[in-house]
């Protein structure tokens, strides 16, 4: 899996089960030798930084801003874009597969952003239901999809 990156994406604020849930991703993800690219600011954003980096993995944090310091402190490497929400589309093609959690109308946007650009997109929660999205019961499930699409993917 080395070398290869997955998009999470989710609220920029968020009660503390999703929250947890986004740090377990993020740990999940790094532990599967995967990096992690994010929009780089809170809420599912932070978690899932929070959870690679104790995880020792890596991060890409796509600001909407032109401020690095508006990265989350778990971000490696932030990206300023000062492109708002149309940064949106940078987190996605920056992954090499995408898992969404909890989140509102940006979320949404990056996961339509996501299939329309055929990437593989796996759900955790609200999303599932979605045409085109693989739903997932929780974060273990989600990276095993993803890992496996990655295997066959090459």
């Amino acid at each position: 899996m080395k070398g290869k990156t997955v998009s999470v994406i989710g609220a920029g604020s968020c009660p503390p089960e999703v929250s947890a849930r986004a740090e377990r991703l993020g740990r999940l993800i790094a532990e599967s030798g995967l990096d992690l690219v994010c929009g780089g600011l809170g809420g599912v954003m932070e978690a899932a930084s929070r959870g690679a980096k104790a995880a020792g993995g890596r991060t890409l944090g796509i600001l909407p801003g032109l401020d690095k310091r508006a990265a989350n402190p778990f971000i490696d490497s932030a990206v300023v874009t000062g492109l708002g929400h149309m940064r949106n589309f940078l987190v996605i093609a920056n992954g090499d597969a995408v898992i969404a959690l909890e989140g509102g109308n940006g979320t949404l946007s990056e996961i339509g952003l996501a299939l329309k650009s055929g990437k593989f997109v796996v759900a955790v929660g609200a999303w599932s239901g979605l045409p085109g999205v693989t739903p997932a019961t929780g974060p273990e499930e989600a990276v095993d999809k993803i890992k496996q699409f990655l295997s066959n993917a090459g």
